[in-house]
């Protein structure tokens, strides 16, 4: 059990809408290498896992990515908040417009619709470790691809952020995987 608490992991405090900009972040809420796929698929191979050690870091990781969720989904909702229609058109913001209007919808930066193929859970643990450590990678990658997107410092500061806990995660499955390889 965890206990919530009403405030982001990082505060998102964005002043100036940017349709183009959501349009990219957003990959990071329902992308392939985003944070919807990252806490499902930790929270998913806990069960399968037959070291609670390992189990807790998988909870731990999945339920930070959680809280990544949320705060990519703040950043999307403060880029888009009282954009006018012009400002939809001239973005290309349009089509996302049509179908959601300014509701956070977990797609890629291309259009693509989350689904459950964006994660992997395959019930062997270092199988499992090794597809966490190539996913916290490929976040990372995105993360810094949209770093050299963004200008804007209140848009840079959470984005690094998040960039810093994809090393972090990493890391510590890393050593849950050298911990699991020496049993």
């Amino acid at each position: 059990m965890w206990n919530y608490e009403r405030r982001l992991e990082y505060p998102v405090n964005i002043t100036q809408p940017n349709a183009m900009l959501a349009q990219a972040i957003i990959s990071q809420y329902g992308g392939p290498d985003g944070e919807m796929g990252a806490s499902m698929r930790y929270l998913s191979q806990r069960y399968a896992c037959p070291y609670r050690e390992v189990a807790a870091v998988l909870t731990d990781i999945g339920t930070e990515e959680l809280a990544h969720l949320e705060m990519v989904a703040t950043i999307v909702h403060q880029l888009t908040k009282n954009l006018s229609m012009e400002e939809i058109e001239e973005s290309g913001f349009a089509n996302y417009y049509t179908d959601h209007t300014l509701g956070i919808w977990p797609q890629a930066a291309g259009g693509v619709p989350f689904n459950a193929c964006e994660f992997q859970s395959k019930g062997d643990i270092i199988t499992d470790l090794m597809e966490d450590m190539a996913a916290e990678q490929k976040a990372r990658t995105t993360y810094d691809n949209i770093l050299r997107l963004v200008h804007d410092q209140e848009v840079c500061e959470p984005i690094k952020f998040l960039r810093a806990r994809e090393v972090v995660h990493f890391q510590r499955f890393g050593e849950a995987n050298r911990e699991d390889c020496s049993k």
